[in-house]
């Protein structure tokens, strides 16, 4: 795919999130849609297989065991940040995980869509592998590089190639899935990939050129974040509350290395309950009471994610960049400091 096709499906979702700004996440402001206790019937979260507590929280059930019998808990699965974007802008998630960067592009677009948890920080689990014999950035020129286009890889990539003084137009950015980019390293159709966890650590015989805590500590740190769909949120904000609860346990298990959060972690991602505790490794999960602070949610999350959509425009990836406000008026650190 190339960088105007990626273009136009951003101007897709923006048209489709125009579109239903005054629609409910769950099909309208019907009380048809909400139970007699006012939670939602049905809550439809996006998830994505990285290493973190979103799998530990689907895994154990915590929200349904936190929502009861009267609320169902949908888990769709999507491969990248970009997918969830345009699901949130069709109205067919209410919750759902994306990377910094495809939020930066969200909002950007005006998507309806606020930031009340981060899942992760994102270090040494993602990061630039290549095939033998690449052992530099610059190695790169003329070389096939695969990367999900609009998430943090895609993101970091680019940063990546900028920090090293290689023009993005020398190398071969391709578009793909992290199935499809297991499936071409094996096959030898691409030289290098910037991606994750898990599949990050199944690209056999790899030199890691770069990761994201090295870029993190260029000040160009990367996260995992949940998005909520504003209407949702809105409406039943003691769901948001809930959910938000939810995940923050999960992070205690694994800030306390809980030997039953790697089990689930192994059990969703199909790797080995040792794979997931040494992958987790590669991401900083931080709590609720901590989240709520200026270092995250309060101020440090919303000037990055200004700062990346600045950095996507100057690109070329973005067409415009909203302003600096709306991303300070999106990431809302009220529900983290509620957790009790």
């Amino acid at each position: 795919m190339t960088r105007t096709s990626t273009l136009v499906r951003l101007v897709a979702a923006g048209v489709l999130a125009t579109t239903t700004l005054g629609l409910s996440a769950c099909g309208g402001s019907d009380d048809s849609d909400s139970t007699a206790s006012g939670q939602p019937k049905v809550i439809r979260i996006g998830y994505q297989l990285i290493t973190n507590g979103d799998l530990v929280v689907k895994n154990q059930k915590l929200l349904e065991r936190a929502f009861g019998d009267d609320v169902k808990i949908e888990w769709k699965q999507f491969a990248s940040g970009g997918d969830v974007n345009t699901a949130i802008a069709a109205g067919s998630l209410d919750i759902g995980l994306a990377g910094s960067s495809p939020v930066s592009r969200g909002l950007s677009t005006n998507l309806p869509y606020e930031v009340p948890w981060i899942f992760d920080v994102i270090g040494d689990a993602e990061a630039l592998a290549a095939k033998p014999g690449i052992t530099s950035i610059a190695d790169l020129k003329g070389k096939t590089v695969a990367t999900p286009f609009a998430s943090t890889s895609h993101y970091s990539l680019l940063a990546a190639l900028k920090n090293a003084g290689v023009d993005v137009s020398s190398v071969k950015i391709i578009d793909a899935e992290p199935d499809a980019i297991l499936a071409s390293w094996k096959a030898g159709k691409i030289d290098a990939a910037y991606v994750w966890n898990p599949t990050l650590a199944q690209l056999d015989g790899a030199t890691t050129l770069v990761t994201s805590a090295e870029l993190a500590a260029k000040g160009q740190t990367t996260y995992d974040l949940a998005v909520v769909a504003t209407a949702f949120a809105k409406k039943y904000p003691d769901a948001v509350q809930t959910w938000v609860k939810a995940e923050d346990e999960a992070v205690k298990q694994l800030n306390a290395g809980d030997q039953k959060a790697y089990d689930s972690i192994a059990a969703e991602a199909n790797i080995t309950p040792e794979d997931a505790e040494e992958q987790a490794k590669g991401l900083i999960f931080v709590d609720a009471a901590d989240q709520a602070g200026d270092d995250y949610l309060g101020k440090t999350l919303p000037d990055n994610l200004y700062a990346a959509a600045q950095f996507n425009k100057d690109l070329g990836q973005i067409d415009s960049v909203a302003d600096e406000q709306s991303y300070h008026d999106a990431v809302v650190p009220t529900f983290a400091a509620a957790v009790k």
